[in-house]
């Protein structure tokens, strides 16, 4: 063998070598739309392999780093809402604040600022289950404290009417369920999930405190419901919907056309205001009546 054929030998097995796959990282906090590719370089063709848009969208893969983040996400949400509800119980051992007010603002609060936290979030397609988990920890400590296997009075206090622990197994264990399934079925990138909990949180949270205060004229068919309260409801529900879709269509998690939109949420506002104004309220809780009618209503309007 000649020195140059050696010589063409090693060039060629240099040059037919297959490189390491590279790993596409994407900024953590806003999707992006990208024509990027990645190209896998063997000998003695190059092929292109364009990203599709769920990947182009989301990082990947599940880092020991993402899964890092979404963990450190995971316990500054939960810090947040331990702490929100601390501040309450304070409030409301000091008598600055009605119990009954404290566990309406908790109601109201706790739901916006976990929906608000979500962009906190990574960009995996994990990272749903992270957030999840907030509310899940939520739900094991009402089930806890519900069946009276320990008792945390400040939890008792910020979030039942008359202070009996069995309250916890209602209306707020469904509370905190309709939020992990928001969570894990639609997460930021459906409008359905944003309106449903805005419904849920803004809108008939406020719907009670108006209610209570200004609901002297009753609803005909329901005696236990005001016109203060339904109004209320309808223009907040309404107006917290459109809040929180602009919030997570200016951080570029939804396009909307608002032309379209608007309509679309104020008919979905009249609804949900309907259905929690039925004399429906000792079969099926208003925190599953409200979301589910919500999620059902959009999921029609939306997707028309």
């Amino acid at each position: 063998m000649s020195l140059l054929s050696s010589h063409q030998l090693v060039f060629s097995a240099l040059h037919c070598r297959t490189r390491p796959p590279s790993i596409t990282l994407f900024p953590w906090n806003k999707p992006i739309t990208t024509n990027d590719t990645v190209r896998f370089l063997r000998c003695p063709v190059v092929p292109i392999v364009p990203l599709g848009p769920r990947v182009s969208h989301f990082a990947v893969p599940a880092t020991a780093e993402d899964l890092l983040y979404n963990g450190g996400a995971t316990v500054a949400v939960l810090g947040g809402g331990y702490a929100l509800v601390r501040v309450f119980n304070d409030l409301t051992r000091r008598n600055i604040l009605h119990q009954g007010m404290s566990r309406k603002l908790v109601h109201i609060l706790s739901g916006l600022l976990f929906l608000i936290s979500w962009p906190i979030f990574s960009n995996s397609t994990k990272a749903r289950y992270f957030a999840a988990f907030v509310p899940l920890v939520n739900c094991l400590r009402l089930l806890v404290n519900g069946f009276s296997l320990t008792s945390d009075e400040g939890l008792i206090k910020s979030v039942t009417r008359e202070g009996d622990p069995q309250e916890l197994l209602r209306g707020p264990l469904y509370y905190v369920i309709m939020l992990i399934l928001c969570a894990l079925v639609f997460w930021r990138e459906s409008p359905i999930g944003v309106v449903s909990l805005a419904m849920m949180c803004g809108g008939d949270g406020i719907a009670d405190i108006i209610g209570r205060r200004y609901g002297s004229m009753k609803i005909p068919y329901n005696h236990k419901k005001s016109w203060a309260g339904s109004i209320s409801m309808l223009v907040f529900g309404f107006l917290v919907s459109i809040g929180m879709l602009y919030y997570y269509s200016a951080l570029g998690y939804v396009q909307l056309d608002w032309a379209s939109t608007v309509p679309k949420v104020a008919f979905v506002s009249i609804v949900a205001t309907l259905v929690e104004s039925l004399p429906i309220t000792e079969l099926v809780d208003d925190n599953i009546s409200v979301p589910l009618a919500t999620m059902g209503v959009a999921f029609f309007t939306f997707h028309n």
